[in-house]
């Protein structure tokens, strides 16, 4: 799977678990939202002009983590995918928490409902403790502090696409994917999204 193009990752990249361990401690959630990112044809990707220091990683191989910091605030979590050379990586925009729920709410002391513990990109770093010592993490491992797991897989029939949010360029492309209906989908939501989604400018972390 990891081995596609970002475009194709995305959506099968729904239902996954990201698990992260520190010690004895161990959070993970469900992967229910998340955005496509390429390279040369991309201008909202980061890759778009070019390898840089910051960027390396979005390079290769694929099934590492590329974590940056938005706009010097929020950590933003990335999974690589591709041919080794051709940068791009698939956003991380929201999680279903699963395992360690009570260790997530001290880390994210604006959240009121568990449906806000991990919606959003900064929102699920914070929530699962992820940063930039994880930037460049093999997921497929087996053994770091930061893996990506087989989960329940989404059939084609339950995912939603739309425009990327949070982007100045390129807006136009419906590389956004969610799985329908599930609460834990950032906001503004994806059309179709399902009953009682409304639509809302859209503010979370930028690229």
């Amino acid at each position: 799977m990891l081995a596609l193009r970002p475009l194709h990752a995305a959506p099968a990249l729904l239902g996954a678990v990201l698990e992260v361990t520190s010690g004895p401690d161990r959070r993970s959630g469900r992967i229910v939202e998340v955005e496509a990112y390429e390279a040369a044809d991309d201008p909202a990707s980061h890759a778009y002009r070019g390898r840089t220091p910051r960027n390396g990683v979005m390079f290769g191989p694929a099934g590492h983590l590329y974590v940056y910091r938005s706009y010097g605030i929020h950590w933003c979590a990335n999974i690589v995918c591709g041919p080794i050379g051709e940068a791009g990586a698939v956003l991380i925009r929201a999680l279903e928490p699963l395992d360690g729920v009570e260790e997530m709410w001290p880390d994210r002391p604006k959240a009121r409902t568990s449906t806000d513990l991990a919606s959003g990109p900064g929102k699920l770093c914070a929530a699962l403790g992820i940063g930039g010592e994880h930037d460049g993490v093999d997921l497929l491992a087996g053994d770091g502090p930061v893996r990506l797991l087989t989960g329940t897989p989404v059939e084609p029939a339950g995912v939603v696409d739309g425009p990327r949010i949070g982007i100045t360029r390129a807006v136009e492309r419906p590389w956004r994917f969610a799985i329908a209906g599930n609460p834990h989908v950032s906001r503004p939501r994806p059309p179709g999204f399902g009953p009682g989604d409304r639509s809302a400018p859209a503010t979370g972390p930028h690229r």
